[in-house]
């Protein structure tokens, strides 16, 4: 054992070539002077996702490196139809597993979301930050140090939320509000905090900031999931094995999960 080419914390739906120590992989097959002459994959499901083995294994065969796998018994032959059916096969489960794991996972924090209105992550709301909920129900997260998080209100910013929403009660304009909240020096959300906008640089507040908080439905205290999802769109259309990216799509307002109890005080309605 010569070297070792491990991407933890990558989806297995990356391509190699986007894959940091994959890429590496294919760098060094290239190389003449590579201390290795074959390479052992030890989870082929976990290596090879869809149709990856196919757009992978002609490099190996081309460079005259072997590609040992165990669930095949040894090195595969790439004139074996058996060994080729396999790989695909392995190919085909991978993407299930991740699949199902996705499914799993999202029925999970709608459950929790719904029926808990527990915090699930993600930046809090402009007019709230995040404490210490205690420790993390979930035992082997618990052990990891993982613990839970609420929302409470923050003592600087929540007065702002509440005054947006009593003066847009007493029938002022989102424009005028806007305006009145920068006459009187307060900080808008991206001043207040850099992190949410860092290509922003102006104190001023805007009609559409004041908007987003007034049509926020969390500041009425519940806990509200599944606004966005994460969309796989493909990079290339003419390169499909280039794979895809993810990318924030917001869900349809009928699909949003209310909890059914508060997680949060409110701060409007």
């Amino acid at each position: 054992m010569v070297a070792e080419f491990f991407d933890v914390g990558l989806s297995r739906s990356v391509p190699w070539k986007r894959r940091r120590e994959a890429a590496r992989l294919l760098a060094a097959l290239r190389d003449p002077r590579r201390s290795f002459d074959a390479v052992v994959i030890g989870e082929p499901q976990r290596a090879f996702y869809g149709n990856q083995f196919g757009l992978t294994f002609p490099l190996f065969e081309h460079y005259g490196v072997a590609l040992w796998v165990p669930e095949v018994g040894g090195a595969v032959d790439p004139g074996s139809d058996a060994h080729d059916l396999v790989m695909a096969l392995y190919g085909g489960m991978s993407k299930g597993e991740r699949n199902r794991i996705k499914v799993r996972v999202r029925s999970a924090m709608a459950a929790q979301a719904a029926t808990e209105g527990r915090f699930l992550g993600g930046r809090p709301p402009y007019g709230y930050r995040l404490v210490d909920a205690g420790p993390h129900p979930n035992p082997s997260k618990a052990a990891d140090g993982r613990r839970l998080q609420r929302l409470e209100p923050d003592p600087l910013t929540a007065p702002v939320v509440r005054r947006i929403y009593a003066e847009y009660l007493a029938g002022n304009g989102i424009l005028a509000i806007a305006e009145g909240l920068t006459r009187d020096g307060i900080l808008s959300p991206s001043a207040y905090d850099r992190r949410r906008n860092p290509h922003r640089t102006t104190t001023a507040w805007s009609k559409s900031a004041i908007r987003v908080i007034l049509t926020n439905p969390r500041y009425t205290g519940r806990q509200v999931w599944n606004k966005q999802r994460k969309a796989e769109i493909l990079i290339d259309v003419d390169g499909v094995a280039l794979g895809h990216e993810t990318k924030m799509r917001w869900n349809p307002a009928e699909e949003w999960i209310y909890s059914r109890c508060p997680g949060a005080r409110a701060l409007g309605r």
